[in-house]
């Protein structure tokens, strides 16, 4: 296995890191932006408007998790498949293509923003569909940018070794590009446009990218904790089969909404409920066999067998924050009976920062600190003071914007949906109660942390060296 740095795979993986690690920042100023504005509706009113501070901010959400795991896999794949990647070259042409295309629609959308309603405007500057508006131009040299790394990932494994995860993110990688076709065309009826629309927002999240992060919670358990291989790629593939169809039913609770039959509900709302499962139980199937062999034995335990503290504190993380944020405020709030009252409020709102949080960004911040490591050439990293604070501050910081917009939500409904019947009259005065504005103020205190947080992170990540965290 070529496990050192020495590959070009490993250094294209560091570049995609450094630049999602930048949208990172650039998605936590651009919340806390939109945060300050639903507060002071005033603040930069007529230069940067609350709507174009909230499509960067989701869209840089996105596109950061996409470049940390195209350079996971990068990373992974020299150690997967014993060769360096197929086509290397053109994997970092790929990378400077999408980082120019990413450059140049993020300056558009915060200098331009809008444009008229014709054909120029859709390949130009925004084909207005919330949450995916790169324009046209954009659309097409992602596809091209995914092809490349689609062919250096089939190359390599082709003529490379073929392990457990290999297979599965091959699978994978084929449902995440094809599901993204769905977006690139538009029907007049606005149902069915709604319908494949949402194949994209939500169905890479809820099949293709959980599946994504179990390999790679895969990958990361065995380098930094020895676990054995046969066992992870068991839950694996427990996971794909799981995931692959609940992730495509439990999307169903999207269709309330939108004129499908109504055996929907319960579909969407039963199936969204399982997705968790197999990832949280690969972690504690690990962890439990690690305890046996190592903690009782050894008596010291992580000392003895831990090579990355850091990651695995953010594997932990990934676990409870997966089942919080994907399962339990997920599926606490898309029951048929509450979504009902709950939809469009401040609770999916409260479910989408826990979500993304604890489901994707724990796991590819992980992943941030093995580049390191690799990059570095550590032997054993341990938690230093940054990294201590940057877990706990990131974490306390996303749980508590989850619990200040679930506060948020829980005045939206009492008084907008069962008080006043969902009427405008309603809409506007569940806004201006005292439960809805102090969430809302908390939502920004706590945005506050999270970036304080990431401060610490970066910090950390720079200054990390071999002598500082080399086990003496």
């Amino acid at each position: 296995m070529l496990s050192n740095f020495k590959t070009e795979s490993k250094k294209l993986a560091i570049h995609y890191f450094v630049v999602a690690v930048i949208l990172f920042g650039a998605q936590l100023v651009m919340g806390l932006i939109a945060a300050y504005q639903f507060l002071n509706p005033d603040f930069l009113y007529g230069l940067f408007d609350f709507s174009t501070a909230r499509m960067v901010h989701i869209n840089a959400l996105v596109v950061w998790m996409l470049y940390a795991m195209i350079g996971s896999v990068y990373f992974l794949l020299p150690d997967e498949t014993g060769i360096e990647t197929v086509g290397i070259g053109l994997g970092k042409l790929g990378f400077w293509v999408l980082t120019l295309a990413v450059t140049i629609v993020v300056g558009v959308y915060i200098l331009v923003q809008v444009g008229p309603a014709d054909d120029m405007t859709i390949w130009l500057i925004n084909e207005g569909r919330e949450y995916i508006e790169a324009p046209r131009w954009a659309d097409l040299g992602i596809v091209v940018v995914v092809l490349i790394f689609v062919f250096n990932v089939y190359a390599t494994a082709i003529k490379g070794e073929r392990t457990g995860i290999m297979t599965v993110l091959m699978a994978d990688l084929i449902a995440l590009a094809g599901i993204y076709l769905a977006g690139m065309f538009f029907t007049q009826n606005i149902s069915i446009d709604q319908f494949w629309w949402w194949w994209v927002i939500h169905l890479w999240v809820e099949a293709t990218w959980e599946v994504f992060v179990g390999s790679l919670m895969a990958y990361a358990l065995i380098h930094t904790l020895g676990a054995k291989r046969q066992v992870v790629e068991m839950w694996l593939w427990i996971e794909v089969a799981m995931l692959f169809g609940s992730g495509i039913l439990g999307l169903g609770h999207h269709y309330f909404w939108i004129g499908t039959p109504e055996y929907w509900w319960e579909i969407g709302a039963l199936f969204s409920s399982l997705e968790p499962i197999p990832l949280v139980a690969m972690f504690v199937h690990v962890v439990y066999d690690w305890g046996k062999e190592h903690g009782v034995r050894e008596g010291e335990g992580l000392k003895k067998v831990m090579t990355n503290s850091p990651a695995f504190a953010w594997l932990v993380t990934n676990a409870f924050g997966n089942f919080l944020g994907a399962g339990v405020w997920g599926f606490f709030h898309t029951l048929p009976q509450i979504n009902l009252y709950t939809h469009g409020t401040q609770f999916t709102s409260a479910h989408g920062h826990l979500a993304f949080f604890g489901a994707f960004a724990t796991i590819l911040i992980g992943m941030f600190y093995m580049g390191v490591q690799k990059k570095n050439n550590i032997k054993e990293m341990r938690m230093t003071f940054a990294s201590k604070m940057a877990i706990v501050l990131l974490s306390v910081g996303v749980l508590g914007m989850t619990a200040a917009l679930t506060i948020s939500g829980y005045g939206q409904v009492m008084v907008e949906r069962a008080q006043m019947g969902a009427t405008w009259d309603g809409y506007f005065a569940a806004q201006n109660t005292v439960w809805f504005i102090q969430g809302l103020g908390w939502r920004f205190v706590m945005g506050l942390v999270t970036i304080t947080g990431f401060a610490f992170l970066v910090y950390d990540l720079l200054t990390t060296s071999k002598s500082e965290r080399h086990e003496r």
